[in-house]
């Protein structure tokens, strides 16, 4: 059930961007486990789903049941320090979300893309990303690390984005060391 693995590595990876007391919008959270780890690290959290029940199994901070991809987003003229995204794409609201980024803030996002109908779900074109397209859609924000290709456990592949919205101060330490896309 999504929301019940463990945190992504690509998220712990960059978690350090993210200081202590930051606010931190966790989109399509499923059961929480980004919010989860951002609360456990100082961080207040905010988790939008569309599914109740698994908001009401996160516990932690605030939490939010929305339609994100039929009615309007609940976040316009609010933005955070950090914005996750994790096993979720719905285009329409890639500037949404990159708008919810404050200055000096961080999106950290992780999603499934093109090549990964040959090893499972998601396989409709609507819910992979294209070559390149994190990168497009972040254009606005300082990219800090891209990468996109295949991770063999579970096998998938993804693209995966840290972005900075530079107007702002922010730290460029060097990563904790990560899984590695081949």
């Amino acid at each position: 059930m999504h929301g019940t693995e463990a945190v992504s590595a690509w998220i712990a990876r960059w978690a350090h961007l993210v200081p202590a007391g930051a606010t931190v919008l966790d989109v399509a959270s499923g059961r929480g486990r980004h919010a989860r780890f951002f609360a456990r690290r100082g961080c207040r959290v905010t988790a939008v789903d569309r599914d109740g029940e698994a908001l009401r199994a996160i516990g932690v901070g605030e939490t939010l049941v929305a339609d994100i991809e039929n009615g309007p987003w609940p976040f316009t003229g609010r933005t955070f320090d950090a914005v996750v995204v994790t096993n979720y794409l719905w285009r329409p609201l890639l500037p949404a979300i990159v708008g919810s980024v404050a200055p000096g803030g961080v999106l950290l996002y992780e999603t499934f893309a093109a090549g990964n109908e040959a090893h499972g779900k998601p396989s409709r074109p609507d819910f992979l990303l294209q070559p390149g397209e994190l990168l497009t859609a972040c254009a606005s924000l300082e990219t800090i690390a891209f990468e996109q290709g295949f991770l063999a456990s579970p096998p998938r592949v993804v693209q995966r984005i840290a972005s900075v919205n530079s107007r702002g101060p922010h730290s460029l330490e060097s990563p904790i060391p990560g899984e590695k896309i081949s």
